[in-house]
């Protein structure tokens, strides 16, 4: 169809190997391996080769992401000209993401440091010698709760639910995709409910959870795992033994307009993929701002983040990227779940159909894949370590002071991901304006 675009491609790839042989001599597998060509029975442009072929700069938008990018994917191609990779973590707004969609907490913190912060957000670092001051921390929850009010009627405007603002908001918005684990949570709260049911309620903090995005039209598994997210959550809404301690939901439509009022109210941002997938994520940034705290692994930005706001401010759980090869060639995830008490009694109510009564094996592919010991995303491994931190949210959590001197260090560490700061790396360092 492109025959003269195709005959470019080949004039470039041939310019291209002439250095790739300089540099080689004689080595016919790094010719092989960079070629912008995948020779087969049905050659295939790489685009990935000719982009980096065709660029001047080459940059991740994270720091594990750069790491993983150089180490990995574009190992060749990093030795070949290691000058032309650079990292450039995604940042934020503060205009949207602060001071347009949180008035309250914005008029606030301008109360305190002043209005400059708006313009250079390197400036919202002063916000931290307020974190222990009672006075400030009564009006940073008073804050919150009118945040919280607006989130509230907004769920019940688009579910039925009705979210109690005296409760911890538990909050996953993202696009729906196996490596972002929204499993992993919805068997967190299968898990919960498996606990308030048997009346092991002493320790729990009542929380709503909230849910949303997107699935891609031919992503069949991101929308079966929506499908139980539903399910369950009409089935805890319903039980008004639960309901007391724990209320979900699953927004529609999630978009921009959503995430303007859902991230000013919410206390807990899960950031929970699977350590070395997400390349840097942008809503963990967002929450951040407003206040939440994270729990999450060390992956994508998460790890600045916990840079930032120091790690007794962030809740962490998890496989590490460099660990998840070596774990996948000894997986049994079948092992794991006869060894944890929790994970156990979360499989046998999704597998009674308890959640499906009437809608027989709907849920078995997310079954089967929870047991698979080829499940790339660990979900099985990774459950009692969050299911750990959760409680360590529970317990922190009920200490109002602390929560909150925790919520204001998160915010007032946020300012290295405004994308001023982003941008003016790119100006500088790759640009060079």
């Amino acid at each position: 169809m492109l025959p003269r675009i195709l005959e470019i491609i080949y004039e470039v790839n041939a310019r291209f190997l002439l250095q790739v042989a300089v540099e080689w001599p004689g080595d016919a597998e790094k010719q092989t391996a960079l070629s912008l060509i995948e020779e087969g029975q049905e050659p295939q442009v790489r685009m990935a080769h000719l982009a980096i072929v065709g660029s001047y700069s080459v940059n991740g938008v994270a720091a594990l992401h750069t790491k993983l990018l150089k180490a990995g994917l574009f190992k060749h191609f990093y030795q070949l000209w290691p000058d032309k990779f650079n990292n450039k973590t995604n940042g934020v707004t503060p205009r949207r993401w602060l001071s347009h969609c949180n008035t309250s907490l914005a008029d606030l913190i301008s109360s305190k440091i002043g209005k400059n912060w708006v313009a250079d957000f390197g400036d919202i670092g002063r916000l931290s010698q307020f974190a222990a001051e009672e006075a400030f921390q009564k009006k940073w929850r008073d804050s919150k709760k009118v945040n919280k009010v607006a989130l509230s009627d907004f769920v019940e405007q688009a579910t039925g639910v009705k979210f109690d603002v005296n409760m911890m908001f538990d909050v996953q918005v993202k696009r729906i995709h196996e490596y972002k684990r929204q499993l992993l949570n919805i068997l967190h709260v299968i898990g919960l409910y498996d606990r308030i049911r048997k009346g092991d309620t002493a320790e729990i903090t009542p929380r709503c959870v909230l849910f949303g995005g997107k699935a891609a039209p031919g992503y069949v598994m991101a929308k079966d795992i929506i499908k139980l997210i539903n399910n369950v959550a009409d089935t805890i809404n319903l039980d008004s033994k639960v309901s007391q301690f724990l209320k979900v939901a699953f927004i529609p439509n999630y978009n921009v307009s959503a995430m303007e009022i859902i991230c000013p109210a919410t206390d807990l941002s899960e950031q929970v993929s699977t350590a070395g997938k997400e390349a840097s994520g942008t809503g963990n940034m967002k929450f951040m701002m407003n206040g939440a705290l994270t729990i999450g692994t060390l992956d994508g930005a998460n790890i600045e983040i916990r840079d930032a706001v120091k790690a007794e401010n962030f809740f962490l759980f998890g496989a590490q990227a460099e660990e998840i090869p070596d774990i996948l060639e000894h997986y049994h995830p079948n092992n794991i779940i006869a060894n944890s008490e929790v994970l156990s009694a979360v499989m046998s109510l999704l597998e009674s159909g308890h959640f499906n009564l009437f809608e027989p094996n709907i849920f078995d592919s997310i079954i089967n894949t929870i047991r698979d010991p080829n499940d790339m995303w660990l979900t099985a491994y990774d459950f009692d370590s969050y299911f750990q931190a959760q409680r360590s949210v529970d317990k922190a959590y009920k200490d109002q002071a602390l929560w909150t001197k925790m919520s204001i260090l998160n915010t007032a560490a946020s300012g290295v991901f405004s994308s001023d700061h982003t941008i003016r790396q790119y100006r500088d360092e790759i640009w060079k304006l």
